[in-house]
C-alpha cells in the first residue's frame, strides 16, 4: 500500500511539472517575440539615424566643396559652338571695346597684334587709327638708346605695366593674368594664378571645360558676402571663384561702356561680349579650321565613293564567276 501511494505521488508531481512546462514555454516565447520586436524597432531607428547623419554630412560636404572649389558656372548657348558655326563679329567688336575701356588698364593681351583684328572686328583704316594712338618703345638705335614711335599694325596690344613688380604693387600683391589664352588653356591659368598668389586652386576647378562660362560667371557673379563670412581686406566675394574671395573688384557695371552700335550696355551683355572677344583671341583660326575641315570631309567623301565603286568594279568579276568542276575528265 505504501509503495502504491509513493508511485501515485510521483505521477502527480510529474503531471504537475508537465502542466507547468507549456506555460513556461509560452512565456519564454512571448519574451522572445517582445525582444525581437524591440530589436527590429531599434534597427529601424538606427538605420534612420544613419541616413539622416549621412544626408547632413553630404550636405555639409557639398557646401564645403562649393566654398572651396566655387559654384559651377551656368552654361550659355554660344553662337560659335556649333560644328559649322562662326563667331559673332559684332559681339567681338563690342567685346574689344569693353576690353579696351575696362580690362586693358590691368590685364594684358601679349599675343594679339593690331593686324589680327583687321577684317574681324575693324577695317584696316580703323585699326591703323587705333594703333597710332599708342607709343611703342623700340630700339636700340645706332647710338644705343631706346626710342618711341607711333603704333603700327604689326605692334602688339600695349602692356598696362612695365614689369611684374609694378603690376603687383598697383594691385595689392596680385598679378593680373594675361588674357590672350584665358578661355582656352586652363594649365596656363593655373601657372599664372598660383605663381601670383591669387588662390590655391583645386583639381575640380582646373578640370572644368567650361572656361568661357566660368569667365562670364566670374565677371557677373559678384555678391555681398553672406552672414558669418569674413572677406579679407583687398579681396571681394565671388561665389564662382575657389575660396569665394578674389582680388579683382567688380568691373562691369550697367552703362559703363557706350556701344557704338547702340546696344544696351548691361552687365550681362558686356560680360558676354568681352568673353566672345577673348574666345576669338584664344582661337582666331577657328572659323578657318572649321571651313577647312568641312572641305576635307567633302573631298574624302568623294574619295570614299570612288574607292567603293572601284572596289565593286574590280571584284565584280570574281564575285559573279561560276566555277565548274569536271569530275569525269
Amino acid at each position: 500500500m505504501a509503495a502504491g501511494r509513493g508511485i501515485s505521488q510521483l505521477l502527480k508531481k510529474q503531471f504537475q511539472f508537465g502542466s507547468l512546462f507549456p506555460s513556461v514555454l509560452s512565456s519564454v516565447k512571448q519574451q522572445e517575440a517582445i525582444g525581437s520586436a524591440g530589436m527590429k524597432s531599434f534597427g529601424a531607428l538606427a538605420l534612420l539615424g544613419i541616413g539622416i547623419s549621412g544626408a547632413l554630412s553630404f550636405a555639409s560636404f557639398a557646401s564645403a566643396d562649393e566654398a572651396e572649389h566655387g559654384l559651377p558656372a551656368p552654361s550659355y548657348p554660344w553662337p560659335h559652338d556649333g560644328i559649322l558655326s562662326s563667331y559673332d563679329h559684332a559681339s567681338i567688336r563690342r567685346g574689344h571695346q569693353v576690353y579696351q575701356q575696362v580690362c586693358a588698364s590691368c590685364h594684358s593681351m601679349s599675343l594679339i597684334s593690331y593686324r589680327d583684328i583687321v577684317g574681324v572686328a575693324y577695317t584696316e583704316e580703323e585699326t591703323k587709327a587705333m594703333a597710332v594712338e599708342i607709343e611703342v618703345v623700340d630700339g636700340p638705335n645706332d647710338e644705343g638708346e631706346m626710342f618711341t614711335h607711333p603704333g603700327k599694325l604689326s605692334d602688339r596690344f600695349p602692356q598696362p605695366y612695365q614689369n611684374e613688380q609694378a603690376a603687383r604693387f598697383a594691385n595689392g600683391g596680385a598679378y593680373p593674368p594675361d588674357l590672350s589664352l584665358i578661355t582656352k588653356v586652363p594649365l596656363l591659368l593655373l601657372c599664372i594664378l598660383v605663381n601670383c598668389n591669387f588662390v590655391k586652386l583645386s583639381i575640380p576647378f582646373l578640370g572644368t571645360t567650361q572656361w568661357p562660362e566660368l569667365c562670364v560667371a566670374l565677371l557677373t557673379g559678384y555678391r555681398d558676402p553672406p552672414a558669418g563670412v569674413m572677406i579679407c581686406e583687398g579681396l571681394h566675394h565671388n561665389p564662382y571663384f575657389p575660396g569665394g574671395a578674389i582680388a579683382m573688384p567688380k568691373m562691369l557695371i550697367d552703362g559703363a561702356v557706350e556701344y557704338e552700335d547702340g546696344t544696351p550696355a548691361t552687365e550681362s551683355q558686356m560680360g558676354k561680349d568681352v568673353v566672345t572677344f577673348l574666345s576669338w583671341a584664344a582661337e582666331p583660326e577657328m572659323e578657318e579650321r572649321k571651313l577647312m575641315g568641312f572641305k576635307w570631309i567633302f573631298v574624302l567623301s568623294l574619295a570614299l565613293l570612288q574607292a567603293a565603286y572601284y572596289r565593286r568594279l574590280k571584284w565584280s568579276v570574281f564575285k559573279s564567276r561560276k566555277l565548274v568542276v569536271d569530275v569525269v575528265n
